[in-house]
């Protein structure tokens, strides 16, 4: 049913967006230079929708319990916790793609008929159904906690077996708003992309400067680019650091109040659940210190000391590399934790079997990869783009200092 409305939903914004577009934007217009036109305007539009319609279908095709790729990574425990961890991390990869190039042919033709300006509208597009994608994000986490609710009272099994269904159904959904997030990250990114280098190139043009060139055999646009394509997944490296830092920190406390307080295990003690709050909380601030360092200080140094040309190829490294590894990890995650919710259902053998024992590994793996490192590498690719954009007549009158 929720595929259902976001289907509609984009075939209602793409009726009424033809309207709006032949109201607001004159039949032909001049930008920079170049004319473009309003039907233009309304195919970038229309190119940014179908993008983040094919984007959520695809993504919902690959993290769905009732299709075969999870399936095929739910057979896969039946040889243990490995092949698990392989199959789920070959269907991340490989669901990719399609999405990938999907988002690249919106901004193929979204240049085509109106420049980047057609991009950004490209984007508004992909983010034309965002309530209902918001809707559909916001479910997943609404049937997963009542799903532990229902567990942790003790409420009987039809009841659990219902919140499963649910839970799986929110997984998916919570995966299809993932995937939204991230192509209409990398269109926002790439029109910001655009405004710095047209920017920069307007401030060094005042200054009476040599015009910007990115070109791709210019050795520091080739190198940055290098540079640009590892910050992803350094980034990644250290969230998933830090949730593995949190979780350990969480254990000890739990042991200890095992050791310390009294009748836990019997029902008739008082877990301190105050403390385990607070363990949560001051690992997800202090945690987030270096990468938030690392997002904001690369372009920031690169500019300072490399100058305009390196933070380009930064900026369009880790654009590229971070879309793709966004989108595998989210899809990888929610692949395996709807592998389980399959076995969970009474396949090959049930809760637990020791193919529901390796698929529960396989699910703790995937969850910081889809609620950690896949949703933050959104935040790494816009704020890279934002922070340069600011400061780009800082790099033009003071970067480059070692050039």
């Amino acid at each position: 049913a929720l595929m259902k409305l976001l289907i509609i939903s984009s075939a209602i914004m793409g009726v009424v967006m033809y309207f709006f577009t032949n109201m607001l934007i004159p039949e032909s217009f001049e930008l920079n230079g170049e004319q473009y036109s309003s039907m233009g305007v309304y195919g970038c539009f229309l190119a940014g929708l179908i993008a983040g319609l094919a984007v959520g279908l695809l993504t919902g095709y690959y993290t769905s319990e009732n299709y075969a790729p999870v399936q095929e990574v739910a057979k896969s425990c039946e040889t243990g916790v490995a092949t698990n961890i392989i199959y789920g991390l070959a269907l991340g990869y490989k669901s990719s793609v399609l999405p990938y190039l999907c988002i690249a042919a919106s901004i193929f033709i979204s240049w085509e008929l109106a420049g980047m300006y057609g991009v950004a509208i490209a984007s508004l597009g992909m983010l034309g159904t965002l309530v209902i994608a918001l809707t559909i994000d916001a479910y997943g986490p609404v049937a997963d906690n009542a799903g532990g609710i229902a567990e942790m009272v003790g409420l009987e099994k039809e009841v659990r077996r219902r919140t499963d269904i649910l839970d799986s159904a929110g997984n998916t959904t919570a995966a299809i708003g993932k995937g939204f997030a991230i192509g209409a990250a990398i269109l926002t990114s790439l029109a910001l992309f655009a405004a710095f280098i047209t920017s920069a190139s307007n401030l060094i043009a005042e200054d009476g400067g040599e015009a910007l060139s990115m070109d791709l055999l210019d050795p520091i646009v080739y190198v940055s680019l290098f540079v640009g394509a590892v910050l992803p997944f350094l980034f990644t490296a250290m969230t998933m650091k830090s949730v593995g830092k949190a979780a350990f920190d969480m254990i000890e406390e739990v042991r200890r109040q095992f050791k310390t307080i009294p009748g836990i295990m019997e029902g008739t003690g008082q877990p301190d659940y105050a403390e385990c709050v607070a363990i949560s909380t001051r690992a997800a601030l202090r945690e987030m210190i270096a990468p938030g360092v690392l997002i904001m200080g690369t372009p920031l140094v690169t500019g300072f000391l490399f100058g305009v040309e390196a933070v380009g190829g930064v900026l369009a490294g880790s654009l590229v590399a971070g879309g793709v590894l966004a989108i595998s990890s989210s899809n990888s995650g929610g692949a395996w934790d709807n592998a389980k919710k399959w076995i969970e259902a009474g396949n090959m053998g049930g809760k637990g079997s020791e193919e529901h024992k390796a698929a529960v590994v396989g699910d703790t793996v995937g969850d910081p990869l889809k609620d950690t490192s896949g949703p933050s590498l959104n935040i790494l690719i816009k704020l890279s783009a934002i922070l340069s954009l600011v400061f780009a007549p800082f790099f033009v009158q003071y970067g480059g200092i070692l050039m």
